[in-house]
């Protein structure tokens, strides 16, 4: 499910499952084709968007993680290949955008925290540091938080950044898609394009 991939560079969406990363892709491209779900593991293939002539796309990877009816194996599978197809695009990623759940994100890190576990949403954050991709991590939900700065620096916290999260705007992006607020990501996105060159692409994250 992961061969047929567009020639193209790109910008992954990547994440648990259910965390909004369909609703967030159809706020990036304001395209309504992405289908959302209140299950998790709606996305079970890549999902591409893509612009020819600007040899450009946005891909929402499937989300791992718990997914309703599906059996533990084929979620690691999953994972698996989102790893592979990350790794062996890497060249041609401009930027990877980690999608979490401004409200659950801190308890589901620490939950499974321990000396024999690293949380999925730490390791792929570091894995994709590892690889030199760009990450932009996108909390999402954050309309549904109270307590958003220090909600925020505990999440630096936990992926290893220096808080507070105010000097890490190009990293942490708190957004709520399904209100279509999703302008800290775009700035964050536009800074990457800038910086390698990618102008052309501004226009897509105005």
């Amino acid at each position: 499910m992961f061969e047929d991939r567009p020639d193209r560079e790109e910008v992954v969406l990547v994440g648990r499952s259910n965390v909004g990363k369909s609703t967030l892709m159809r706020e990036l491209t304001g395209h309504s084709k992405f289908t959302t779900g209140q299950k998790p593991g709606v996305t079970r293939s890549p999902n591409h968007f893509d612009w020819v002539s600007e040899n450009f796309m946005f891909t929402d990877l499937p989300g791992f993680g718990f997914m309703s009816g599906v059996e533990e194996e084929h979620r690691e599978q999953i994972k698996t290949d989102l790893v592979r197809y990350i790794e062996s695009n890497a060249d041609d990623v401009l930027a990877a955008v980690l999608v979490v759940d401004g409200k659950s994100v801190i308890d589901i890190i620490d939950r499974h925290s321990g000396p024999d576990e690293i949380p999925h949403d730490v390791e792929l954050f570091h894995f994709l540091w590892d690889l030199e991709v760009p990450t932009i991590v996108a909390v999402n939900k954050m309309d549904k938080v109270d307590d958003r700065d220090e909600r925020l620096d505990d999440l630096c916290d936990r992926l290893g950044l220096h808080p507070p999260w105010k000097q890490w705007r190009e990293t942490i992006a708190p957004i709520s898609a399904k209100r279509g607020d999703i302008d800290a990501l775009n700035e964050a996105l536009r800074t990457q394009f800038h910086e390698q060159k990618r102008d052309d692409l501004l226009k897509f994250v105005s």
